[in-house]
């Protein structure tokens, strides 16, 4: 019997992280919005039991050997799910992106621009045709021999390698020796053949300068040492290297982090005198397209790319199909207000709301049928000019047959949608319920959800009265990315918002702060980047919180008895730690073709002890049940330990007492990463004047959320500091004491202040694209039509 088809995706019985058993019915072929405060489980919904199960069934269904480690994956723990298609995900992962990836690899534009050379390129006389792996840096066939499709050499000076000439050798004047025994070592075969290390750097003769630092000859010599403190060293032989070839060595071979970054230092980077920085071979520089190479429409933003490829002319019937597909992909892109960027933009310079938008614009180019689209705020980062773009195109999705489900905190979104999931009252232990899923509407009359003050107003916080600067700085002139010269002013003991459009150039011109420049005792920069990039850092050992929890552990009465110290209770060295995982707590489950997975150690239990370690309790828990405690339990807990409780205090003062201490840094959203950061800030006691600056501080919160952090913000700000935010929040930018607004566009069309002053003056600004959304915050009239 042909049963009808069901429009609804059922969930029954959900229990991943703290739901509560929940049942929800979603519609199909609909955009559905979770929303819910951070924490309160919504993404535990739409990522850990939906998108998780449609991923185990396609697991089943691409290999027997997967069947094995789903097994170990873990499906997701839910009852059952039923009316469930496929399903994409897009969230804003962190992925850690080489040097390599860029726009034009993320979106594939680049192999179609490549395609397009091949075939339809103008090539010099008598030149054959090559292939389109030739157009590309990241293959042999293509990238320049002499920078390895790099761009960039990198070559050292005497300036850079001796920065002090009035020392002598053996006072350190070549800085980028290696310390200790080895730049001895060094120093003691110069000696040997016969230079003089006591004199100042700058008296010794140009070739033997020169020598000591560049040559490539590596002389073997008997080193008689010095007699040091009645030790007795025996002679030796010695190698010398120079300081030149000390610093490539080490920079390309040495897997130590720090002794790379140590290299660097003692290097500048240059274009490549071959390839001048394009990073191909010539013969693909010899070919153009309308009369510029490959390399230089990379480098054009997206929106004058397009105009290049739109002029037409009469090209052959294959130039005109592959530009007509390259201005429909590239359309997408610059429709998600993405246009400023260039495809040869490194991947790595991108925000992750950037980069999430990137692959939305991707997908909208796949012609998907009938599937299901998970998204993780892709509003994140954008400005609410933007936020109209983007919801064109998730309309866009669904039209084309597909149900979008969106994780979101955006007030804008959550009215566009035709079906709201509100999951709560509150995070962690105090949240997992689903409390409405219908048309939006209906969450109006649903007393417990955190959602409905702010998504049905009413409840408008009065205007705050702006506070008088106690002093100001200049900043600038900043040239740097999109910003040519600029010059603005900011205001010290107030909290500043900086606004404007993606890519206007915001992050720019805070990053270009200085504590020297801006004369202030402190200056903390409180970023997204993750604060750790294994599941080893989490909250309690970035915090230092789990410093004073080891002391605790190692002072009770069981652990003296067993002579444990305090290394005992690590979870990253050996001895107390579970050795089948290393301390992880978490296997990697390698899968073929697919990114690799953590699986809890089979061992432990994701416990990360051994069995002897876990038998010493402090007041009945043993240290990996304190690590699973949310830091709202760990406050009460460790509430008559001073140490432990004022970095719990402040954890908490920043929204995020959901959170486990054992979380691992890499489940971490970037928003929670910097508010983690935030609170390790706040707990430490400081006196003096200290310059907070934030980007894009509410990224991944809940209205109810922003309020708390605001609080914290504004409370710094009283207690004599400056705060700095990036911020497309307008209720945030309408309680600030400054506003400026960059602009007017992005990218090129950007890099300018359009308007600076209180958020009442922004709000009336003519020309910017901010006002607007300002003025509705503040509820006054906007910019004059005039």
């Amino acid at each position: 019997m042909h049963t009808p088809h069901d429009p609804f995706v059922r969930v029954r019985g959900a229990q991943e992280h703290n739901l509560r058993g929940v049942d929800v019915d979603i519609p199909r072929d609909a955009l559905v919005v979770f929303t819910g405060v951070s924490g309160s489980g919504k993404s535990s919904l739409a990522f850990g039991t939906i998108y998780a199960e449609a991923q185990r069934r396609y697991f089943e269904s691409v290999a027997p050997y997967a069947r094995r480690l789903i097994h170990q994956v873990g499906a997701p723990k839910v009852g059952e799910i039923t009316g469930l298609p496929p399903a994409v995900s897009l969230e804003q992962r962190r992925s850690s992106p080489t040097s390599r990836s860029s726009v034009g690899t993320v979106t594939t534009l680049s192999n179609s621009l490549r395609m397009l050379f091949s075939r339809a390129g103008d090539y010099p006389e008598g030149a054959s045709r090559l292939d389109s792996d030739a157009f590309s840096a990241n293959t042999a066939a293509g990238a320049c021999p002499e920078c390895h499709g790099l761009g960039q050499v990198h070559r050292t000076s005497e300036e850079l390698l001796v920065p002090d000439p009035s020392l002598s050798i053996r006072e350190g004047a070549i800085a980028a020796w290696p310390g200790a025994w080895q730049g001895k070592n060094l120093r003691d075969v110069l000696d040997a053949l016969g230079y003089d290390v006591d004199r100042p750097w700058r008296e010794l003769i140009r070739e033997d300068r020169e020598w000591i630092l560049f040559t490539d000859e590596q002389p073997v010599v008997t080193v008689h040492p010095v007699r040091e403190a009645g030790r007795i060293q025996r002679p030796y032989k010695g190698t010398y290297m120079s300081a030149q070839r000390y610093v490539l060595h080490t920079f390309s071979d040495s897997k130590s982090r720090p002794l790379r970054a140590k290299a660097e230092r003692f290097l500048a980077g240059s274009p490549c005198p071959v390839c001048d920085g394009n990073r191909l071979r010539p013969e693909a520089l010899a070919v153009t397209f309308r009369g510029h190479t490959i390399a230089e429409l990379a480098a054009l933003p997206l929106t004058v790319l397009a105009d290049v490829l739109g002029e037409g002319g009469t090209g052959s019937e294959t130039a005109r199909v592959l530009t007509a597909d390259l201005l429909a992909r590239l359309g997408t892109v610059t429709e998600l207000g993405l246009g400023y960027l260039s495809l040869d933009r490194a991947t790595p310079s991108l925000s992750s709301g950037e980069l999430q938008r990137l692959r939305l614009a991707t997908q909208l180019r796949s012609g998907l049928f009938g599937v299901v689209y998970v998204l993780d705020e892709p509003s994140a980062g954008l400005h609410p000019a933007d936020t109209e773009a983007l919801l064109v195109v998730l309309d866009r999705l669904k039209a084309g047959g597909n149900s979008v489900f969106v994780v979101e905190h955006h007030l804008t979104v959550m009215r566009h949608a035709d079906w709201l999931v509100d999951v709560g009252p509150r995070a962690g232990e105090h949240g997992g319920r689903v409390l409405h899923s219908g048309p939006p509407r209906q969450l109006a009359e649903v007393a417990d959800s955190a959602t409905r003050r702010f998504l049905f107003g009413g409840e408008r916080a009065p205007g705050r009265t702006p506070r008088e600067p106690s002093g100001q700085l200049s900043l600038g002139p900043v040239t740097r990315h999109n910003l040519r010269g600029l010059i603005t002013r900011l205001p010290l003991g107030v909290l500043t918002a900086v606004t404007g459009v993606s890519g206007s150039g915001k992050s720019t011109l805070v990053g270009s702060i200085t504590a020297e420049q801006a004369g202030v005792e402190r200056l903390v920069t409180v970023d997204q980047r993750p604060i750790g990039r294994t599941p080893r850092s989490n909250l309690a050992t970035y915090t230092g919180l789990f410093d004073v929890v080891r002391k605790l552990y190692t002072g009770t009465d069981e652990a003296r008895a067993r002579g444990y110290k305090a290394g005992r209770f690590s979870f990253n060295v050996a001895g107390g730690r579970c050795e089948a995982c290393q301390g992880e707590g978490f296997v990697s489950v390698e899968l073929l073709f697919l990114p690799s997975t953590y699986a809890p150690c089979p061992t432990c239990a994701g416990a990360r002890y051994n069995p002897q370690t876990l038998q010493v309790p402090y007041r009945g828990l043993n240290i990996a049940e304190v690590l699973d405690l949310t830091v709202e339990a760990a406050a009460e807990f460790f509430g008559d330990v001073p140490a432990a409780e004022r970095s719990l205090r402040a954890l908490l003062d920043v929204g995020l007492g959901h959170l486990r201490l054992g979380r691992p840094a890499t489940e971490l959203s970037g928003g929670e990463a910097q508010r983690i950061k935030l609170a390790t800030e706040l707990q430490r006691l400081r006196r003096g004047h200290t310059l907070y600056v934030l980007d894009e501080p509410t990224t991944g919160l809940h209205p109810a959320d922003v309020e708390v952090l605001m609080r914290q913000l504004h409370g710094l700000v009283d207690a004599g500091h400056s705060v700095v935010v990036v911020e497309h929040d307008m209720d945030v930018v309408a309680g600030a004491d400054w506003v400026i607004d960059l602009g007017p566009g992005g990218g090129d069309e950007g890099g300018r202040v359009v308007a600076a002053g209180r958020p009442a003056e922004v709000a009336r600004a003519a020309g910017s694209r901010t006002a607007p959304y300002l003025a509705a915050s503040l509820g006054r009239p906007g910019p004059d039509a005039s």
